[in-house]
This record gives C-alpha cells, sequence and structure tokens, in this order.
C-alpha cells in the first residue's frame, strides 16, 4: 500500500503540468461544488467548487473514521490534501490566466483575489497552498507507515508482576 502512495507520490513532483490524473475526477466535484453553494450568493458560489473539493473528501473520510476504517480514512485525508496542489497551481495562476477554464473567461481565483485585493499575491498564496498540500500527503504516509508498522508489530500484553 505505501509503495502505491510513494508512487503517486513521484509522479506529482515529476508532474509539470500542474494537473494529475486524479485532478479529473476533483474536477467534477469543483463544478458540483459551485451549484451546491449557488444559495450562498456570487462569491460563495465562485469559492464553492474549492470548498466542494475539500469538503468531499472530508465528508468520506468522516464515513470511514466513524467505521473505524484506518486505511480509508488515510485514503480520504491523503486525497483531501492532494486537491490542495491543483487548488495552489490554479491559484498561482490567478494574474495570468494561462490554464484552460471549463466554462468561464476568468478564473475562480481571478475574480476571489480580485475582490479580496490579494491578487498581487497569487504566487505566494498559490505556493503556500502547494506547501499545505505536499506537507499533508507527506504526514498521512508518514502516519499510515507507522500504523502499518504498529498493526504488523503488536507489544507484549503487559501483566502485572506477582510473587
Amino acid at each position: 500500500m505505501l509503495s502505491l502512495y510513494g508512487l503517486f507520490l513521484v509522479y506529482a513532483f515529476r508532474d509539470t503540468s500542474g494537473f494529475l490524473f486524479l485532478d479529473n475526477a476533483n474536477l467534477m466535484i469543483h463544478e458540483a461544488g459551485h451549484l451546491a453553494f449557488s444559495w450562498g450568493g456570487r462569491t460563495l458560489t465562485i469559492l464553492g467548487g474549492t470548498l466542494g473539493e475539500l469538503i468531499f473528501p472530508l465528508l468520506c473520510g468522516c464515513y470511514f473514521l466513524f467505521h473505524r476504517q484506518t486505511y480509508g480514512l488515510a485514503f480520504c485525508l491523503f486525497w483531501f490534501f492532494e486537491n490542495f496542489l491543483y487548488i495552489g497551481t490554479y491559484m498561482a495562476d490567478a494574474r495570468r490566466c494561462a490554464l484552460p477554464l471549463i466554462n468561464a473567461e476568468t478564473g475562480d481565483w481571478t475574480i476571489l483575489f480580485g475582490q479580496w485585493d490579494l491578487l498581487l499575491y497569487d504566487l505566494k498564496i498559490g505556493h503556500l497552498a502547494r506547501a499545505i498540500g505536499w506537507v499533508g500527503m507527506l504526514a498521512v504516509v508518514g502516519w499510515i507507515g507507522c500504523r502499518m508498522y504498529r498493526d504488523a508489530h503488536p507489544q507484549a500484553e503487559l501483566r502485572p508482576l506477582t510473587m
């Protein structure tokens, strides 16, 4: 299992496009997020795409948490942090607007950063988001590695000393 996470991390690290194969599924969730948050006005509708990408893996993770399924929870947490890679790429593109868009001429983060007077910081914010993604994914892999090791090497049961 750890080897699959490791292979994905190598694939993500070597990628230069900023769009990984998992992002095709994330894109559908992103677009659904716009619709799901359309009740909250223009800003929340625009932000809803990114919120959807982050909330959906967390909701899936809650399912696995409540059913005490560690490996499912780990996958969902990894997926949650993986989303930050493309979110960061999308944020960093706010001024350049070079990324292809699905149904608009202006990107979500161009609009949001513009309205929040943060457009000049798009690269810094985008890089921070990507860093959060990398740290989170590595932390999940470390956690699951420790968990797998602990499960494979149970500690001896401690018994009270008797005389």
